[in-house]
Parts: structure tokens; sequence; C-alpha cells
């Protein structure tokens, strides 16, 4: 049960008067449904220009509509903060009505689109957990407050004394110790992240979308439908190669542009009342805020292209941070001696300390080195073996095998990627772990965060002698895995990481 999500009955007044969002979102909300209905009032405006006096009507009557509908909206929504919930109340037709609980809360965001700045507005959204201490959907949502007042209930928020609320003020920054600024020649980066990449393409489909609404036809646009014409008489590799130059260009480009909105004026310190804040963002800024007492470790990820290009990234592990793409990022891409050095400093590491994520970890058996060659290897031999058997029976299509047999040597490479990631280690603090080939991912967890464990044996590890162990964890994902370690080091890591549960459970 989601208890910090659900719609809630009447509350017992508490004496604590309620507050209205910013008056300033009767014009906000309007403008931004209007800018998103903007092709199709083009639309309705260009196809209801020949005579028909109707449809500038509509378009009149949907723009009232949409200004009605942020008036009810501002004038139906209200919240308060007491000592012990934050409760929001919304809706006319429909009521909502949402309490969460002070003391599960676990992240603050502080989110301002070009809108918003313009008229000095945030958006404050309230991340909590459940009982169990795990992150789904749990929180509420203020759209939206002043930036001044966006600030005061950020600190407000994640005071774990739960005074009662202070009077809305202009903040006072506190002294912040800077834990990283973001360095340009990080941009090298941008193009080795599967996140920018998706970006650029989802904003040409986007803008696609839009022409295709506005009946244009990127062949109309003067010079385009020329080079169409050239391109299809070059040759094959020519054209071929100057599409995918092309395209390259493209998304180097837009991943740049990308990049430097995502982390413009990136920021990453530790405030003075003991939260890891994130603050970037060039025309939408953002801003997180991670408890530290909720923080139970860190995870510095390094997808292949980064990897390849030496880079990582580091994300924070903290109850309340699910398993979104972004949720707890502390850093954009960079070297991965800096994403080390970030994780480091996250978790309060002295100067005479190793980062956790640079603990040397314990091989794992070799009978984990052959379930990664068998893994990798015995389905490209069967595509190989069947591709085989199709240029025989159609001779037509014996060309297809040849091809196949390339992938054999990179399954084995791969297999030999994942095996050397494989390890484990246990300081007074940390239980590091490292897993991964494609996407290799290192985690320090802190032992005391760890809540419970899960051992997972198949048929094939069973007569290997391994077993999979799973660290549970109320933070991030929930679980975290050591893959393929030997049955009785399982059960001697998982009982001497939390002394005495294993036997507990066992026993």
């Amino acid at each position: 049960m989601t208890v910090s999500a659900e719609p809630v009955g009447p509350t017992v007044d508490s004496g604590v008067p309620w507050r209205r969002l910013d008056a300033r979102m009767v014009v906000v909300e309007p403008v931004r449904t209007l800018v998103k209905l903007v092709p199709v009032l083009v639309v309705v405006l260009i196809t209801g220009s020949n005579g028909d006096p109707v449809r500038p009507w509509i378009t009149l009557g949907i723009g009232v509509l949409v200004v009605l509908a942020g008036v009810v909206r501002w004038r139906t929504t209200r919240y308060r903060i007491t000592a012990e919930r934050v409760e929001l109340h919304s809706g006319w037709l429909r009521r909502q009505r949402r309490s969460v609980p002070r003391d599960r809360i676990r992240t603050v965001d502080l989110t301002a689109s070009p809108l918003h700045r313009a008229f000095r507005l945030s958006v404050v959204a309230v991340r909590a957990a459940d009982a169990g201490g795990e992150h789904r959907n749990g929180g509420l949502t203020l759209d939206a407050v002043s930036t001044a007042e966006a600030e005061t209930l950020r600190r407000e928020l994640l005071d774990r004394r739960r005074a009662e609320p202070r009077p809305v003020e202009q903040p006072v920054e506190p002294d912040a110790e800077v834990l990283a600024r973001l360095r340009w020649s990080w941009l090298r980066f941008a193009p080795l992240t599967f996140s920018s990449l998706a970006g650029v393409g989802a904003i040409a489909a986007a803008a696609f979308n839009v022409l295709n609404e506005l009946g244009v036809s990127p062949t109309e646009v003067d010079g385009v439908d020329d080079a169409a014409e050239r391109l299809a008489a070059a040759p094959l590799w020519l054209a071929v190669g100057l599409v995918g130059l092309a395209l390259l260009v493209i998304a180097v480009v837009g991943s740049v542009v990308l990049f430097t909105e995502r982390w413009w004026g990136y920021r990453l310190t530790r405030e003075a009342d003991g939260t890891l804040r994130v603050r970037r963002g060039l025309l939408t800024t953002r801003s997180l805020s991670v408890a530290e007492e909720r923080l139970r470790g860190v995870g510095v990820h390094e997808p292949l292209l980064l990897r390849a290009g030496g880079g990582a990234q580091t994300r924070a592990l903290s109850t309340g941070l699910g398993r979104e793409a972004q949720g707890g990022v502390l850093q954009p891409p960079a070297p991965r001696a800096e994403a080390h050095r970030v994780a480091g400093a996250a978790l309060r590491r002295t100067g005479s300390e190793i980062d956790p994520t640079l603990t040397p970890l314990v091989p794992h058996p070799a009978a984990a080195r052959r379930r990664r060659y068998t893994r990798a290897l015995v389905p490209v031999l069967v595509l190989v073996a069947a591709a085989v058997v199709v240029g025989r029976v159609w001779p037509g299509l014996s060309w297809i095998w040849p091809g196949t047999v390339v992938l054999v040597p990179l399954a084995a490479l791969l297999a030999a990627d994942r095996y050397r990631a494989l390890g484990h280690a246990l300081t007074p603090q940390y239980l590091v772990s490292r897993l991964g080939g494609l996407s290799r991912r290192t985690v320090a967890l802190q032992r005391s965060g760890v809540i419970g464990w899960t051992v997972r044996q198949s048929p094939f590890q069973r007569r290997a002698g391994l077993v999979t162990l799973q660290a549970v964890t109320a933070a991030g994902e929930g679980g975290y895995r050591i893959l393929d370690v030997d049955a009785a080091d399982a059960v001697a890591l998982a009982d001497a990481t939390t002394p005495g549960l294993l036997r507990r459970l066992l026993g």
C-alpha cells in the first residue's frame, strides 16, 4: 500500500491555514496549454479561412475554455504544511485529496520551465516513500509557487525536526560546500550517451509531426528536392555514406545542444541543512535535493559507448529514488576518475580513504567465466548453424552465414568483458559490487542499508556450484545483485555484511 500517495478523507483541522498556488498561474497555465495546442489551432484557422466564419470562432472558443479551466484550477487548488503532513486538495468536478507524512518525504525537486521563469515561478515536486520505504509514485506536486516560496518550502520539507511551518519569506542562501561544477570539456561525452541521442530523435520526430500537421513537406523546402535527386543518382556506397555522415553530424550537434541545455550551470553542493543538491538547466532549471540521512550508497554507471570514451556517470542510491532513467543522477557524463571522485565526495570520503567505488574487488570463480562464455557463444553458434542450414536449403541465401560468423569473436569479447567486470568486496562501511558488459555498474551500498537477502540458483548454477546473491535495500532499485558467486562465499559474504541476519533467516 502506498500510503504517501493515496487520497485521504477529511483531516482534522490542525489550525494551520491553507495556502493557494501563486495567482500568476492564472496566466501561466492557459499559456502553457495553448502552446501545446498551437498546431491544432493553426490548422483550424488555415482550413477555415476560405469563407467559413465558424472555424475562427471555434478557435476563439477553445482559447476561452482553456483560460477558464486555468482559473478554475487555481481557485480549487490549495495546500498546507503542518508539523506532521503535507496536504493538497484540488479539483472541482473530480476532487482529489492527497496527504504525505513528512517523515516519509525523501526528495524535493524544484523545476522552472522558461514560461515559469518569466513569471518567477517554480514547480515543487515532493517525492515520498510508503511504509516499507519503497518509492511507488508517492508524493505530490505544487504547480506552481513563487521562486522564493519554493526555496523556503524545499528547506522546510526536508527539515527533519518537523517544526511548525514558518511564514514565507525571501530565502537566505546558507553556506554550502561545492562538491562539483560543470567543465565544458565534458561536452565530448554528449554523443556517447543514449539519452541524448534519444532526445535528438524525439525532437526530430516532434518537428516532423508539427510540419505534417501544417501540411508542409520537407521536399518543398528550396534545394531539398534537388539534393535528393542528386543523391539518388549517386553510387549506392556514396549515397549511404553521405546519409550516414549527415545523420552522424545531426546526432552529434543535437546531443551537444541537449547536453548544454540539461547541464548548464551544473553544481553539486552539500547544503547546511544536510542535503545533497543538484542544480542544472539553461532553459528549464532543475534542482534535486536528497537528504543525506536517506542516502544508502552510490552507483557509477558506464554504458558501453560512454565507457569506450573513458566516461561514467554517478547516481545516488536513496530511499524515494526509484528506477527512473534519470533518478538520482548527481552529475553529467564525465571522465571516469571524476565520477568516482564525486561518488566518494557524496559519501563523505576523507582524504586518506580510497573512493568506495574504486575498492579492489574479489574476482569470481572460474565457473563464472565459463557461464559468461556459454551464455554469450551458444546463442550465436545456434544462429550460425541456422544460417548454414538456410544456405544449404536455399542456395540463393548462402551469403548469409559468412556474415553471422563475424558474431562469434564479438560474442567471445563480450563474454570476456562481462567476466572481467564481475567482482565484489566488503569494507567496514560498504558492500561493493560490479557487473555488466554493455552497461557496467559499480555500486557501493552502505552495510547499514541492507535490510535482507535474496539467493537465487538456476539448475545450471547448481551444477556449477554458483548462486546469485542480491542485497535487498529500500533505496534505488530495491536490490543489487552479485552474480555467479560461489555458494559458500555467498553465505559468508551475507553473514559478514549483516551479522546474524542470515542465521536467523536460515534458522
